[in-house]
């Protein structure tokens, strides 16, 4: 027993010893202390900011490499924690899902976007400016329209599939002092009820794209997308596969971890793979050309979602040129451009669908066009800063801290 004791000791220890090594190896190790990356201002410090979100961008970056595009949290993350070094704070991030952190230092400021504003109170200075980045509509909301969809899809198909994006809910909100959002009305709406300051900004795209000069209207009219990641239960690829089967004459590319959803796939196999008008291509590297090329090719981006906080996929494909066809809960701003579905019914898909086909060129020309402008000129990392920054000035001031 004692001998088994000591070569499991032996071997615990030879882990911790080759992670430390390998972290030291890989320049790492010095800032990230247990899952912390830490940061500091030039000069003497203001204070410290303690960031939970997602800091495998800021690994990635002191690493020299590419900061991931997966999703714009990656960035993101990294545009908060240089906003508040150029504002002189020393900031400490990791990752939201880290549940063994604990301070072992005051801070001054907290930026959450999951459940360790509340986890973290009791170690927090009662003077400590709690911020909650709400990257989701509200919790329990979400929770509540993914059962909705996932009952609907299950009283449609006889078949149920698990859910993909159920969270469990947290007291972030009642926690915090201040929340903020990239998403737009719908999003506010679903927090109104804790009576919490909000501010809305921008959402970030890492690819942005030069208006595509060479794209044929009058073919690309016919072609649409549905992108986004995963759960498609609740992005609503069900409902837009369903409307496309009855739409032969137009054609729908499918950009997204399909794969990974097997209980999906089962149910919509035939839609998929074997279906002429329909293609999916699985999730790609926003940054490829195969993806680029999609873009060009397709004329709107069909997304009814159930809940989102500024559909960060939709954004992206307006800053490629790709009109926005959107439920409200998809929470994007579609001005005089883009189509908000009136139900998410496949009926309506459908209807939406056809008339976006027999638009003129020159109507479908000038939505695109601003729809890509949208996104050019409100959605740039350097937006996003400067928004960041302006919120969170207004916020030290009322503190009396600016």
């Amino acid at each position: 027993m004692l001998k088994r004791l000591w070569r499991y000791l032996q071997r615990y220890q030879l882990y911790l010893w080759g992670r430390e090594v390998i972290g030291a190896i890989r320049g790492v190790w010095p800032q990230f202390r247990g899952g912390v990356v830490s940061l500091h201002a030039v000069g003497s410090s203001r204070g410290r900011v303690l960031i939970s979100y997602d800091n495998q961008g800021l690994l990635s970056k002191m690493l020299g490499e590419p900061i991931p595009t997966s999703h714009p949290q990656f960035l993101k993350t990294i545009l908060m924690a240089q906003t508040f070094v150029d504002l002189g704070y020393d900031v400490d991030v990791i990752h939201c899902e880290n549940q063994k952190f604990v301070p072992w230092k005051p801070y001054d400021i907290i930026v959450d976007t999951r459940m360790n504003l509340q986890r973290l109170q009791p170690y927090l200075p009662s003077t400590c400016i709690k911020i909650l980045h709400c990257d989701t509509a509200q919790i329990v909301y979400q929770n509540s329209a993914e059962m909705g969809r996932m009952l609907a899809f299950q009283q449609r198909k006889g078949r149920t599939v698990p859910p993909n994006r159920l969270e469990a809910p947290h007291l972030g909100v009642e926690h915090a002092d201040y929340l903020t959002t990239c998403g737009n009305e719908f999003t506010v709406n679903t927090y109104t009820y804790s009576n919490k300051p909000m501010f809305r900004l921008p959402m970030v795209v890492q690819q942005m794209w030069p208006w595509p000069e060479s794209k044929y209207f009058d073919v690309a009219r016919h072609r649409f997308l549905w992108f986004g990641s995963r759960g498609m239960v609740h992005k609503g690829l069900d409902l837009v596969l369903e409307a496309f089967v009855r739409l032969p004459d137009c054609q729908l590319t499918i950009v997204g971890p399909v794969h990974n959803e097997p209980e999906f796939v089962d149910v919509y196999r035939k839609e998929l793979f074997h279906t002429p008008n329909i293609k999916c291509v699985g999730w790609l590297d926003k940054s490829s050309e195969e993806f680029r090329l999609i873009l060009e090719q397709s004329i709107a981006h069909v997304f009814p979602s159930c809940s989102e906080a500024g559909a960060a996929a939709v954004i992206e494909s307006m800053a490629a040129g790709v009109i926005p066809v959107v439920s409200y809960e998809s929470s994007i701003d579609v001005e005089n451009f883009g189509f908000l579905l009136e139900d998410v019914s496949i009926e309506t898909i459908m209807r939406q669908v056809s008339e976006i086909a027999e638009m003129s060129v020159d109507e479908l020309s000038r939505r695109a066009k601003k729809a890509w402008e949208a996104a050019h000129n409100n959605h740039t990392p350097e937006k996003f800063s400067r928004s960041f920054r302006a919120t969170v000035e207004m916020i030290l001031a009322k503190h009396g801290r600016r």
